[in-house]
């Protein structure tokens, strides 16, 4: 059979449509994504403030006021530097690996509730900073918050909504993170009017607002019907629950679908290690795939230094922190599109289409810096301006595909008792490649000069590649049926087995219906069990 006709009918037999109580819900967890965005963005604008620079980094000051000595490409870099940037996304590898056990033995919920809880703390002593020791803890601090909510808060959002709106709901954890990103870099561009130089202390205190606010609703919020199902098999509560959720008392198949896949995970004592397992090798590649070139396409670049990089190519320092600005404000009108379009075209396509994208762009800007951006002196505005334009235009491809999909596919993908194990790896390569880039990108402009934007470009052209011959759709498909999707697909059906087409059984009587489909059941979890 193939993959179209499982999509074309994917949720079958459920019913229910996307209540206040799911939206709500879904708001108050995916306000973590501003927790992320924010922090994004305030680093990078901080970073490009004279007064922060002149007192925790003042080597990087000198170099940028008129050493005349040092290349344009080199003006930023400093190993100190890129550690205050990088260090946030090292803690946040180690704690979204914790965070895994977390979640899945006490809930998504709890992984949301410490957090946040933890980025209120790092956020004071960022404000309060005055060395660069309070500033290396509180990013430590922040990205021990950071792993906790992104590992938890995907899985929190796919399992709520329902499955011909998740792709929607998901991706406004990455509207969220844009929001974020807007924010800081308008606070960014306030503050650094004012007198005195105090104004990135501002920056840096206000990420306690969007932190206070996300503990404090997840104490409100609802576990997600499948953990309630996995924590104590209350189905009666799960009934309830999914009832409130979708609208609907008709929501009978679907909780068939959650028991059957609670009776699986139950088998299931250490998921991080059952992902090597075979059966779960096109979710580990995808799991691992996915965020590594999320991060290779080089928005990180965009993310953390878009107001250095604005610098280093002649634009003054109030203008470099606008630009940030209206780079964040295309991505954030590319997430909403994103979301609007996202259940009815599907996944491949947005990926495809932003992947192409964003290899014209990077290309575009490399022609233009190696053309006009020399190793000494200014660069014409016109082309400074013209190389914002094409970085808009990049932005805005990432924002409909790869930014929001990459927490979306994953988490979409792993069975219940894999899950919150392949979220914990989506988001350890993030962090990971994160911190790499971070550690290095100013090092690799300094060195490779235009070359960078070519090199990103290639990967973009690879992962583009990627998704066309191996990701399959996975567009209102419930996520309890995504083994249907390797069992028909040309590459992974090698790996994972084809799909076995099964006789159907004789018309039962209807007073034998109920046990029947309850014996049905069993089998397939006994079947599951056995694999």
């Amino acid at each position: 059979m193939a993959i179209g006709a499982f999509v074309e009918g994917g949720g079958a037999g459920y019913s229910g449509r996307v209540t206040p109580f799911v939206v709500l819900s879904c708001i108050v967890a995916g306000s973590g994504g501003i927790l992320f965005g924010y922090d994004l963005g305030v680093s990078g604008g901080v970073t490009s403030m004279e007064p922060f620079l002149k007192k925790f980094f003042p080597d990087v000051y000198h170099q940028m006021k008129g050493d005349k000595n040092v290349s344009n490409y080199c003006r930023f870099d400093s190993e100190l530097l890129t550690v205050f940037t990088s260090s946030l996304y090292i803690a946040g590898l180690v704690a979204t690996l914790c965070a895994s056990s977390v979640t899945r033995r006490f809930g998504r919920r709890a992984s949301i509730l410490i957090g946040g809880s933890v980025f209120v703390a790092g956020s004071v002593f960022g404000g309060a900073a005055v060395n660069i020791y309070m500033l290396l803890l509180n990013r430590i601090l922040l990205g021990i918050g950071l792993g906790f909510t992104n590992q938890s808060i995907p899985l929190y959002l796919s399992e709520m909504a329902p499955p011909q709106h998740r792709g929607a709901i998901n991706n406004g954890f990455e509207l969220c993170i844009s929001i974020g990103i807007l924010i800081a870099n308008l606070i960014n561009y306030g503050v650094d009017k004012i007198e005195g130089g105090w104004g990135w202390r501002i920056s840096l205190s206000l990420a306690a607002v969007p932190a206070a606010f996300l503990p404090v609703g997840a104490v409100f919020l609802p576990e997600t019907p499948s953990f309630v199902i996995q924590r104590g098999g209350d189905v009666d509560e799960a009934r309830a629950l999914l009832r409130r959720l979708r609208g609907t008392d008709g929501v009978q198949k679907e909780l068939d679908d959650l028991v059957a896949a609670s009776e699986v995970s139950k088998t299931i004592r250490h998921p991080l290690r059952n992902m090597l397992r075979r059966r779960y090798r096109p979710q580990l590649v995808i799991a691992v795939l996915v965020p590594f070139f999320n991060q290779v396409t080089g928005i990180n670049v965009i993310n953390f230094y878009a107001p250095v990089m604005f610098r280093t190519i002649g634009l003054r320092e109030s203008a470099s922190l606008m630009s940030a600005v209206v780079t964040r404000v295309c991505a954030t009108v590319a997430n909403v599109v994103a979301m609007a379009v996202v259940d009815r075209f599907g996944r491949r396509k947005l990926l495809l289409v932003g992947g192409v994208q964003m290899v014209v762009s990077q290309v575009m800007v490399g022609a233009i810096l190696a053309s006009k951006f020399k190793e000494h002196g200014g660069m014409e505005k016109e082309y400074a301006y013209l190389v914002l334009t094409v970085m808009c235009v990049f932005v805005a491809g990432f924002a409909w595909s790869w930014g929001p999909l990459t927490y979306l596919v994953p988490a979409e993908i792993c069975p219940l008792e894999v899950r919150s194990a392949g979220q914990s790896i989506v988001i350890a390569v993030i962090f990971l490649l994160t911190f790499v880039i971070g550690q290095t990108f100013l090092a690799m402009l300094c060195h490779l000069k235009f070359a960078t934007f070519f090199l990103f470009g290639g990967w973009v052209c690879t992962m583009t590649l990627f998704v066309f011959f191996f990701l399959p759709e996975t567009k209102q498909l419930p996520m309890e049926q995504m083994d249907q999707l390797w069992r028909t697909h040309w590459f992974w059906k090698r790996i994972v087995g084809p799909l076995q087409s099964q006789p159907q059984p004789a018309p039962a009587p209807a007073a034998a219906s109920s046990s029947l489909e309850l014996q049905q059941q069993h089998q397939q979890a006994s079947s599951h069990r056995s694999q």
